[in-house]
């Protein structure tokens, strides 16, 4: 038996030794069966909300990783390995062991989680082939506790969350997802205090479902408002409803929550993943935007039909747009474009769009690049954002899957 075949025989072992311990409880199973494998000195790093920091899960208490070590994204060597995702060494100094250490990216898909150290003895295609077995392992068993572990919701936390923000993270899917066909990212500030700005997306019978949504106000309430749209377009959608029909049901189930007192503008959208075809309704929301070979882009106009839960009975009119292989469209609220420095100049639809089109052709991964471009909208404001900004981007491939994932 070779070395990599022993090594996937240990993760083997590894996943079946997980399915009953703790989140914190993995650091020390990852690296007891790591050292097994050859791998020594090995440590999982989790990337905050933000997408800011990388810090170390130790397994120690109910806040594990916060007395961990801590790295910034920009400006180390493992940071660099998160943006990349890439495996990338680093030299011991000649005193020490002498082994070689290595960062590498752990994903889930296209889902960015954090990174993983691991020391070896030796280099080679077969060493960085093993760490990102390993790397990949890890994001499974991440996956499989974080969703009823406190302790994973507080390590990525670098401040308190509102209640708002607790219900919204609770309710969106991952802000990252490659699939067939397609690949999906998703940005949300301010992180922390996240009012009425909504996403959602799913797959089902080679169809990609798509919804953003704006409700009124910045507070608790409307984050219910927001929770209440997105419940109800899910119920809607799962029983075979067309996106008119849809958005009806969303309008109809916010007026009987809150009579007309609360709306939330959106665009609700399917993508036939196999042809191109996307179809999409407007709300009363920004309309969509669509870039083509990083040169040309366009707004996706649609009658609008007014805001979900004013009850206005406007006609709700479906749109269609034939995509080409590597378009992508962008789905936003107005805080993306309207962020401004006190006194100064909103950020801009012609800033957002540029930004998107040179950080993406510089061959960032789509969610580096939305990394990037919300860092770039809060710095723009000061620091601090005076309302919700949501981005919903989304690629079609059209038969290039193998560029997809990273």
């Amino acid at each position: 038996m070779d070395e990599r075949a022993a090594a996937a025989l240990e993760w083997v072992r590894l996943i079946e030794e997980s399915h009953t311990v703790t989140l914190d409880q993995l650091p020390q199973l990852i690296t007891r069966h790591a050292t097994a494998a050859g791998l020594h000195d090995t440590a999982v790093f989790l990337v905050d909300l933000r997408e800011k920091v990388l810090r170390q899960l130790t397994g120690e208490g109910p806040d594990a990783g916060h007395r961990g070590q801590l790295f910034t994204i920009h400006g180390s060597l493992p940071g660099q390995a998160y943006q990349r995702v890439d495996v990338l060494p680093e030299r011991l100094a000649p005193t020490e062991t002498g082994r070689r250490r290595w960062w590498v990216a752990i994903t889930d898909g296209v889902e960015r989680l954090g990174v993983l150290r691991s020391d070896t003895d030796t280099d080679g295609e077969h060493v960085r082939e093993t760490l990102r077995d390993l790397a990949s392992t890890t994001a499974l068993l991440l996956l499989s506790k974080r969703s009823y572990s406190d302790s994973y919701a507080r390590l990525t936390r670098t401040e308190p969350m509102n209640v708002a923000a607790e219900m919204q993270w609770n309710l969106t899917p991952p802000p990252a997802y490659a699939g067939h066909e397609v690949t999906v990212g998703a940005a949300v500030e301010p992180a922390y205090h996240v009012g009425g700005d909504a996403f959602d997306y799913a797959v089902a019978d080679g169809t990609l479902h798509l919804s953003i949504f704006d409700a009124m106000g910045h507070d608790t309430t409307a984050g219910i408002t927001a929770n209440v749209a997105v419940a109800a377009c899910r119920n809607a959608r799962r029983q075979g409803a067309s996106l008119v029909e849809t958005s009806r049901h969303v309008e109809n189930t916010l007026v009987r929550e809150f009579s007309t007192s609360r709306y939330v503008t959106g665009i609700i959208a399917e993508l036939r993943m196999n042809t191109g075809r996307l179809t999409w309704i407007n709300r009363g929301h920004h309309l969509p935007i669509l870039l083509r070979g990083n040169r040309w882009t366009t707004e996706l106009s649609c009658p609008p039909a007014g805001p979900m839960g004013t009850d206005l009975g406007l006609p709700v009119t479906e749109c269609t747009e034939q995509l080409e292989p590597g378009d992508r469209v962008l789905l936003y609220t107005d805080g993306i474009v309207e962020a401004r420095r006190p006194g100064g100049e909103e950020f801009g639809l012609d800033r957002f769009v540029e930004f998107i089109l040179r950080h993406h052709s510089g061959e960032l991964t789509l969610h580096e690049t939305l990394r990037r471009l919300m860092a770039a909208v809060t710095e723009h404001h000061g620091g601090v954002l005076a309302d919700d900004a949501t981005v919903l981007l989304t690629e079609w491939r059209g038969g290039h899957q193998d560029k997809l994932t990273p």
